[in-house]
């Protein structure tokens, strides 16, 4: 474990932020210059299990459209779920928007503070609250992500299973917090985590910390973060119903607002679930009776807790669903579908 002091290690790692920094992150401000709450806010949501480079062009189209909370707030839902569209984990957008709406509404547009408030709001986490508090307002509170979490498991050789004890390297970034620049420490341990501490091949010539690393002075710097085994992923199959019109326009649902894609247009289509439907009993459960043909090939999408194989039927009928809509196929590529649907549409098309 390291013996340097906190505050020594919390000064070489501020120094090096200074000049090695991420500079390019549109959401953030000079080093100890003042962060705008709305946009910390806006792309921590959008940096939840999605990596810096896939939410860098929609924070920037949310900024373009939306620039403050009010705006956002004030927005249309569809709007703001097919700007978020492919972004994935929609949960997200539809607690993003209930928050704007709360902090425009019961706040004047003002967010709080204190990490007990922000956890009061919805979409906020204990990991988000500690972000805004400390980044937007230089609050005495120290987040922990994935990459504090190998940064300092590092540094002391923390031997905890991780994230299960995520306390522990909490601790730890509490003792380093600088006061009135918690902002600047926090950003300092994601940047160190994301440009030269990283999961493989670390840059440890680079760091900061290389003489005070307990992981590096046993010779495997990589051996931490300590983690449990990974659970096998389980695989889900269904069916897509692919319904088109006399005219070339293909029928699209909204999906229900609770569950996976919520609140999001799509294609109809069977449950998703371990049981393997064969064709004929997706036709009896089809949305309408018509003579559907089963296409060759499957689509094939991994979310977070399962892997999902799809196939399609599809019909030529002009009967329309309570809450469907039609829309013309070549126009499918420009709406904001999510990306599973988008797979189906690919695959649609390169069969006919």
């Amino acid at each position: 474990m390291s013996q340097t002091p906190p505050f020594e290690l919390t000064d070489k790692l501020l120094n090096w932020f200074t000049t090695q920094g991420r500079t390019s992150l549109p959401w953030r401000g000079a080093p100890c210059g003042a962060r705008d709450p709305y946009q910390v806010w806006l792309a921590e949501i959008m940096l939840q299990q999605t990596t810096v480079a896939a939410v860098i062009p929609y924070f920037e189209t949310f900024m373009s459209k939306w620039p403050d909370v009010k705006a956002l707030a004030a927005a249309d839902t569809d709007a703001v779920m097919q700007a978020w569209a492919g972004l994935g984990y929609y949960a997200r957008a539809r607690n993003m928007l209930k928050c704007a709406r709360a902090v425009a509404g019961d706040r004047q547009g003002a967010f709080p503070h204190s990490e007990a408030d922000l956890l009061a709001l919805p979409g906020i986490g204990p990991y988000t609250a500690a972000a805004i508090a400390a980044i937007a307002f230089n609050g005495d509170a120290a987040p922990v992500d994935g990459n504090v979490i190998r940064v300092l498991t590092r540094l002391y050789a923390i031997s905890d299973v991780m994230p299960t004890n995520n306390a522990v390297v909490g601790g730890f970034a509490a003792a380093m917090l600088p006061k009135g620049h918690s902002g600047d420490f926090a950003e300092a341990l994601m940047d160190l985590g994301a440009t030269v501490c990283k999961p493989k091949n670390p840059k440890c010539d680079a760091c900061p910390w290389t003489e005070d690393c307990a992981a590096l002075a046993q010779g495997d710097p990589t051996a931490y973060p300590r983690k449990a085994p990974k659970k096998i992923k389980p695989t889900r199959t269904g069916w897509m119903y692919w319904i088109e019109r006399s005219d070339g326009s293909v029928l699209l649902e909204r999906r229900p607002e609770r569950g996976l894609l919520g609140g999001m247009m799509g294609f109809p289509s069977s449950e998703w679930d371990e049981r393997r439907l064969s064709a004929q009993d997706a036709i009896a459960q089809a949305p309408i009776a018509t003579d559907w043909r089963a296409l060759d090939g499957v689509v094939r999408h991994t979310f977070t807790h399962f892997h999902l194989e799809l196939r399609v039927l599809k019909a030529c009928d002009n009967t329309a669903l309570a809450g469907g809509a039609w829309h013309a196929r070549g126009d499918l590529a420009e709406l904001g579908l999510p990306t599973v649907m988008h797979k189906v549409r690919k695959l649609v098309n390169a069969l006919e």
